[in-house]
């Protein structure tokens, strides 16, 4: 059996699957913030039916048929991949360190990875993803920002740069950390995708030859994460409402009092086709990528190893 990886290493591979997921999926992502924030709503061309709920393909075209073109599917690329390489790098980092000291100081196991069972695996995802959010969350507001677009400043520009430059102004140091809360809440989403990511990897392993391929981690990774989406795809909603520039909310129980004052609970839903649709192909790519990347860096190490 090959040697457990530290937890650089597997944060490093988790991190360039992360990065190379999000980029196949990226112009479906811009699509769902879109929708998700409301932005086509929010024009004037469009208030007159600030009640319909625009498609994955209505919201694209409008996209593409924009003053930018379709480079506006691309608007916030460079933010969004660094993102997603630090969310990825700490949630993987930290999942692996939690998850190794629970084995070896609550376990006491001398096996490397042994099977735990689902409610463990929650909650050790949890508190990965907990412990992640404050080092990611600032990137991540620049990242919906600028996806979305609008920096009224022209000063400061649409670059990350000019971004967080305008957040400071407005909310100071606090601006960074805007949707936290609901991003805490939101921990038990990617605590959900692994947990059940961990607990199918098992029985598909026992029902089969015993040996996780790119194919199988795509498959289980595609079912692992249209679940939790579902579950927690409301406070998804309140998040990127929350992080969107001039946001008059200041909590997700307040996103989602209006939403529901305006659309009823189907607007609690707005986007969800398009988030479940990214998201799911998101994750599997990334399991799928994070596999060969791990085959990189044993192969890698074991070069390293003789020298």
């Amino acid at each position: 059996m090959s040697q457990p990886l530290t937890p650089f290493e597997n944060a490093l591979a988790g991190a360039l699957g992360g990065v190379f997921s999000n980029a196949v999926v990226y112009p479906l992502d811009t699509v769902k913030t879109h929708i998700q924030a409301d932005k086509l709503a929010d024009q004037k061309a469009h208030r007159d039916h600030i009640k319909k709920q625009y498609g994955i393909i209505q919201t694209l075209m409008t996209i593409v048929k924009s003053k930018e073109g379709p480079t506006a599917l691309y608007r916030g690329f460079t933010a969004n991949m660094v993102n997603a390489f630090v969310q990825q790098f700490a949630y993987f980092y930290w999942y692996t360190l939690v998850r190794t000291l629970y084995i070896k100081r609550v376990l006491r196991s001398v096996d490397a990875s042994p099977a735990l069972n689902t409610a463990t695996e929650l909650l050790l995802g949890a508190v990965s993803a907990a412990l992640s959010q404050f080092f990611t969350t600032p990137v991540g507001v620049i990242a919906t920002r600028q996806q979305i677009g609008g920096n009224a400043n022209q000063e400061h520009g649409e670059s990350m740069l000019g971004h967080a430059k305008e957040i400071y102004k407005q909310d100071g140091f606090r601006g960074f950390w805007r949707g936290l809360r609901p991003s805490l809440v939101l921990c038990v989403n990617p605590a959900i995708t692994y947990g059940v990511f961990e607990r199918l990897k098992t029985v598909i392993l026992a029902a089969s030859d015993g040996k996780m391929t790119p194919g199988k981690s795509f498959l289980i990774g595609a079912l692992s994460k249209a679940l939790a989406t579902i579950v927690t795809f409301p406070y998804i909603l309140s998040k990127i409402r929350l992080q969107a520039k001039n946001s008059p909310h200041n909590s997700a129980f307040e996103v989602l009092g209006q939403i529901f004052h305006e659309k009823g609970i189907a607007g609690w839903y707005q986007g969800m086709p398009a988030q479940i649709t990214k998201a799911v192909l998101s994750q599997a790519l990334l399991f799928y990528f994070r596999d060969y990347f791990e085959i990189l860096t044993r192969r890698i190490l074991a070069l390293s190893n003789q020298k």
